[in-house]
């Protein structure tokens, strides 16, 4: 596998990478490898897959919500094809909403603050493990207490990760901007459903920072192998091992002589035994429920509450009879979508 380098990762002659002059190199004790204000997106793709980067921290150890080791390995190895990309200009997509109010984030932070903010248009690397990459969102100018401005939006589904306080892979985002700058304090400024401001001050903890390197060095090792992170069970894993292995090639593989290997398809069978039972009598519970109900909408309990309406009667295309009574329909608008691999178990 060849690895892009930063200074390599050219998409195109107007991409060409800027070196920073030796004066204006360093964020805080972290080396400014690129310049970025007027690097393309792909561009800047190319770079981060060059190392770790501060957004990637939390799926690198395995603690990031929707993002899986696996599928991070295939983002750094070049081999994220398949696997399904945000598209930054979908109105629809919390990344694009995040990218738009990161200004105005900015901007209400230095107003209830009273700090300076700026823009660092640079990948910063660490000096001494320079797989260790990080963007910041802003650099907190002249202030003691702290040095960098991370800024995030939630919407009515992320707001729930912040009800506790900082989520625990941003916390890991933010301490890996810590490690790779040297510096020892952040804000994480994050807007709640566009109408609520709330500040954070995370602090630097000198042995969070040497567990999540070496965690983190881990993974790079990984992924300098070539070798795959184990599956975690996770949506996100799923989708990556469809993404690596999309077709099967009719090998038979005989596993009667693994042992380890015997005993977690033993375990499989058992849980699925057991899950099947437990849907069984969930279904069972669930009507003697429904019975006593009756046209009843809602029912509470000590404990909680059982609510039981009809859903608003909907339209549908009815496409069986649109296809009978006009056949040449299925040629002209026809779309084929790939097949996927079925995983059965059998006994």
């Amino acid at each position: 596998m060849a690895l892009v380098s930063p200074e390599a990762a050219v998409a195109s002659p107007a991409d060409t990478l800027s070196p920073i002059p030796s004066r204006k190199r360093r964020t805080g004790s972290a080396l400014a490898l690129v310049r970025t204000a007027h690097l393309s997106r792909q561009a800047w793709l190319q770079v981060r897959r060059s190392g770790i980067g501060s957004s990637d921290a939390a799926a690198a150890v395995g603690l990031h919500p929707y993002k899986s080791p696996l599928a991070l390995w295939l983002e750094k190895t070049g081999r994220d094809d398949l696997l399904p990309q945000p598209d930054p200009h979908d109105l629809r997509s919390p990344v694009y909403w995040g990218t738009v109010l990161e200004s105005l984030v900015a901007q209400q932070y230095s107003h209830q603050t009273g700090h300076t903010v700026r823009r660092v248009n640079a990948v910063l690397q660490h000096p001494q493990q320079p797989w260790m990459l990080a963007n910041l969102d802003r650099e907190v100018v002249g202030c003691p207490e702290v040095q960098i401005l991370e800024c995030k939006t939630a919407g009515l589904n992320g707001a729930r990760l912040w009800r506790d306080g900082v989520p625990d892979y941003v916390q890991l985002q933010v301490m890996h901007q810590l490690a790779v700058t040297g510096h020892p304090a952040a804000d994480v400024a994050v807007l709640i459903c566009g109408q609520e401001l709330q500040i954070h001050r995370i602090e630097r903890d000198e042995t969070l920072i040497a567990q999540l390197i070496g965690l983190e060095r881990q993974f790079w090792d990984r992924v300098e192998q070539d070798q795959p992170p184990p599956a975690d069970g996770s949506e996100s894993a799923a989708t990556a091992l469809q993404c690596l292995y999309p077709r099967d090639s009719g090998q038979r593989l005989d596993l009667s002589t693994d042992p380890e290997l015997g005993a977690v398809f033993d375990e499989l069978v058992a849980l699925r035994h057991t899950l099947d039972a437990g849907a069984q009598r969930e279904s069972e519970l669930r009507q003697r429920l429904q019975q006593r109900m009756g046209d009843a909408s809602l029912a509470v309990f000590a404990t909680g509450e059982i609510s039981w309406k009809r859903s608003k009667d909907s339209i549908r295309l009815d496409v069986d009879r649109l296809l009978q009574d006009q056949p040449e329909l299925l040629q002209r608008y026809s779309q084929t979508r790939p097949g996927s691999r079925r995983f059965l178990v059998r006994t």
